[in-house]
């Protein structure tokens, strides 16, 4: 079983301090329930470097903006080990798909 970021979705909007490949980064997370849509804000230092990250099941967050130095050195997942589920959805974030920590280019089960 993967790593997991907890996301309390009774508490949202929120931002919580999380250490993430040996350093410490903050995660805003935020809900569109038009579209049913998750997303997450990364920061550091008190300077934002992603705004409003969709949560897209199976696709690493901020993977399309990743600069070394910068982000987090390793990936956050969006994934449901049983692989039962193909989107993330407000009722099944945190029931079956979770935030995993994918170590060492790791991406799937």
């Amino acid at each position: 079983m993967r790593d997991r970021i907890e996301i309390n979705k009774e508490m949202i909007p929120y931002t919580f301090s999380i250490v993430l490949g040996g350093e410490w980064f903050e995660l805003g997370i935020g809900y569109n329930q038009t579209r049913d849509l998750f997303t997450v804000t990364l920061s550091k230092d008190d300077t934002v470097l992603v705004y409003n990250e969709p949560v897209i099941y199976g696709m690493p967050l901020f993977g399309d903006l990743y600069r070394s130095g910068l982000y987090p050195m390793l990936d956050i997942v969006p994934y449901d080990e049983s692989e039962q589920e193909t989107a993330v959805t407000w009722d099944n974030l945190g029931d079956t798909v979770f935030l995993t920590i994918a170590q060492g280019g790791e991406t799937d089960g």
